[in-house]
């Protein structure tokens, strides 16, 4: 399950555009240039936020060690 908060966000055509435009420069997705200018923003307003770590990818360990034939 995914640990990020979903929110439906409405916004300018032309204020989507300039953030495409934005976020292409950065060589980002547009949810993740938001995310930065927010944290830029809230950063400038003396608020610090914490990134939360993304959970682990890919399988488990394994740590039993079988070695079955």
């Amino acid at each position: 399950m995914s640990a990020k908060k979903a929110y439906p966000l409405r916004l300018d055509p032309a204020l989507y555009e300039a953030l495409e435009r934005a976020a292409a420069g950065d060589f980002r997705s547009l949810n993740a240039q938001i995310e930065v200018l927010l944290r830029e923003a809230l950063d400038r307003r003396g608020m610090k936020v914490a990134v939360t770590p993304a959970p682990k990818r890919g399988r488990p360990a394994n740590d039993a060690k079988d070695d079955v034939d």
